[in-house]
């Protein structure tokens, strides 16, 4: 047992200082180790990249940022060191509006055709083995295969990042990552070094508060939204520039499980995800989502409230509204895992003509990083040319040899300017890429964080604020949970204090719900705004009722009623739901002699894998179930999780009846199918305050 805990932050008598953009410097002192580079070069500072100006390009002779990002990238092997779990589908791509007026990129001007693509979902934290469903930020990188290259946009289920300039990325993930000492925890940011460096990060606290909400915890992949985070340029014929930011918008919705599903899901079916697409596409059930794009000019973004070259904000769609211009269907999945999903390499830096980079400090960054990764992961320069990442148009270069080349060059000549082979591929101003031509200012070269990035409380307290109170609550309980299991005392405090910037009642329900006192706010590097809120940042309430990409599990024993049984299948399925069979044993002979075998056997069905449920029993048997621990825990989770429920007269009597199930509109009996096929489309959040203790 702990006591006498002592809140005192040694982080404020370590030469803690703020800089121009509110980033936190610690400065060495006459008794500490100076940080340095491999060679043991003193690094003076250790949060920005060196860049033309606060808002310029980062700048390619930074020997510090490219070694430590390069060490980063070569610290795992083989698998990668972020996004180690992963599955992926292909698909098509096809644009339904043209963006002729904003870009010459074929992709996004030519309409109604389909583009091949591969789509890749992750988790970020955990390593290959880990499970699908932990709390965690979920990748959504999509290479598109067009005729004028690869296309790889490579982002998240979340609109913005953790950090605003790439020399952090390596701080970030070590400290998420299992503690170095002992190795644990997998998958999880409920941890002391984790919150240790958000806290004292306050750039942090945007994406932070994103993971905390239902975004962290997606019901499938085909439920989450996937945002390209940055924004990049589009470029028309005379090279005049467009900002966009990308968009991919599910058409099932938006939706997520709750944290006890999570949990227990976790440990019935660490798969769940990757089993649910795949499942899904075999079946013909199609994940698709809409394609967005959100489109603003340089004039525009000096007018917003934030600098939208910071990585941590995002343009609420109040403010510019996405624009929808195509569609994604995945209706295909890999013939092989490894060959294809554990070989995909996405690289920022794919773009085809027409698109380009902006100077955000974070993409920067990621344009080297990523290529280096591969570079080290799959072993080779030659990557390119492994099936999945080759492109599917005509390509031709001068590279040759190197680890596992795979073609064959017919020619003496692998060089240019040449005159000894006409034929030989040359370069090309009429179809080449052509970056923006920037007018750079008078800025001075050096690590500079611009103020316009300082500003990091305001889109949290504006997400907050625009969630629905049941929302709120889970954010709240969500941050209860992961401080809890941070056992020093000063970065719980250290915590609490930046959520008083975000919300006030935010702070207190934390606090309270870990039994500490309300700490002073944290300095704020800038004056907090009250922006408007943006219901286009929820998750209840958003999403179309239906019941596609929904599962329902029906529990049946020995002399159920196949016509029951039957008669919820075929409703379930003709409202696009999948329908599994649950039942103690693999097999069950029906009442009609009809012998069926079960999806899942109970003890390893749970409701909890399931979107609403329904059970179809007989007396005898609904007796002997009502003294398994499985069947039992099998309603009352599907209660405490706010899911529609259809039961028949003995499981009433002899289950229902013996637990705290109250009756309420979604509990009803097998004659009101249509009722139970209408409920199962949501969840009764009315219900959760009555079953659960929240924050």
């Amino acid at each position: 047992m702990k006591k006498d805990l002592d809140h005192t932050d040694p982080a404020k008598n370590m030469n803690t200082e703020r800089g121009n953009g509110g980033e936190t410097h610690q400065r060495a002192g006459e008794d500490t180790k100076v940080l340095t580079t491999q060679q043991g070069v003193p690094i003076a500072d250790n949060q920005n990249s060196l860049k033309v100006g606060a808002r310029g390009p980062t700048l390619l002779e930074d020997f510090v940022l490219r070694e430590k990002i390069n060490h980063f990238d070569h610290e795992r092997i083989p698998e990668r060191i972020v996004h180690a779990r992963g599955s992926a589908a292909h698909g098509y791509f096809e644009l339904t509006e043209s963006l002729e007026e904003y870009t010459t990129a074929k992709i996004l001007t030519e309409t109604s055709k389909q583009t091949p693509l591969f789509t890749r979902f992750s988790t970020v934290a955990g390593n290959k083995g880990s499970k699908d469903t932990p709390r965690d930020v979920r990748g959504f990188s999509v290479k598109v295969y067009t005729e004028e290259g690869n296309w790889d946009l490579v982002g998240n289920n979340m609109p913005i990042f953790f950090i605003q300039d790439a020399i952090k990325f390596p701080d970030l993930i070590h400290a998420v990552k299992p503690e170095p000492d002992r190795g644990f925890p997998q998958a999880a940011s409920a941890h002391d070094t984790f919150w240790d460096f958000v806290s004292l990060s306050p750039e942090t606290m945007h994406n932070v508060i994103w993971l905390m909400s239902d975004r962290g915890l997606p019901r499938s992949f085909s439920m989450m939204e996937g945002f390209g985070i940055h924004s990049f340029r589009l470029l028309d014929k005379e090279g005049k520039s467009t900002f966009v930011r990308f968009h991919w918008k599910p058409v099932l919705g938006v939706q997520s499980t709750t944290w006890d599903e999570a949990v227990k899901i976790s440990g019935a079916d660490p798969d769940y995800h990757r089993r649910d697409m795949f499942e899904a596409i075999d079946n013909g059930m199609y994940p698709e989502w809409e394609f967005g794009v959100q489109l603003f000019t340089e004039e525009q973004a000096n007018e917003f409230p934030f600098d939208h070259l910071d990585s941590t904000k995002l343009i609420p769609e109040e403010m510019v509204p996405v624009k929808i211009v195509g569609k994604m269907v995945l209706n295909r999945n890999p013939d092989n895992f490894f060959a294809e999903t554990e070989q995909v390499a996405f690289c920022l830096s794919h773009v085809p003509p027409g698109i380009d980079f902006s100077n955000d400090p974070l993409l920067q960054g990621r344009l080297f990083s990523y290529l280096d990764t591969q570079l080290k992961r799959l072993g080779s320069p030659n990557f390119a040319q492994i099936p999945i990442n080759a492109p599917k148009c005509p390509f031709a270069n001068n590279q040759q040899d190197g680890h596992m080349q795979m073609q064959v060059p017919k020619t003496r000549v692998l060089y240019e300017p040449q005159s000894l082979d006409p034929t030989r591929p040359r370069e090309s101003v009429e179809k080449g890429f052509e970056s923006f031509h920037e007018k750079m200012d008078d800025g001075v070269k050096g690590r500079i964080r611009a103020e316009s990035f300082a500003d990091h409380y305001s889109q949290p307290r504006m997400f907050y604020r625009s969630q629905t109170t049941v929302e709120q609550a889970h954010i709240a309980s969500a941050y209860a949970f992961e401080l809890g299991k941070v056992d020093t005392a000063h970065v719980r405090t250290r915590t609490i204090s930046h959520l008083r910037h975000i919300d006030e009642d935010l702070a207190s329900r934390v606090a309270k719900a870990l039994g500490m006192e309300l700490p002073e706010a944290a300095d704020a590097a800038a004056p907090v705004q009250d922006m408007a809120t943006s219901p286009a940042v929820r998750t209840i309430g958003l999403s179309p009722k239906s019941l596609k990409g929904r599962l329902i599990g029906i529990l049946v024993a020995e002399a159920s009623k196949h016509s029951e049984v039957k008669k919820f299948e075929d409703a379930a399925k003709a409202e696009g739901a999948s329908v599994k069979i649950v039942a103690l044993s693999k097999e069950v002979l029906l009442d009609d002699d009809t012998r069926i075998q079960a999806d899942e056997r109970l003890a390893g069905g749970p409701s909890v894998m399931f979107d609403a449920v329904v059970s179809i029993i007989m007396p005898d048997q609904a007796k002997k179930l009502a003294k398994d621990s499985a069947a039992l825990d099998w309603f009352t989770d599907a209660y405490v999780h706010c899911k529609a429920i259809a039961y028949c007269g003995a499981t009433d009597e002899f289950i229902l009846s013996k637990l705290p199930i109250e009756k309420d509109a979604f509990v009803t009996p097998l004659a009101d199918l249509d009722t139970f096929i209408e409920n199962a489309k949501s969840r009764l959040w009315e219900r959760e305050p009555k079953v659960r203790d929240l924050a």
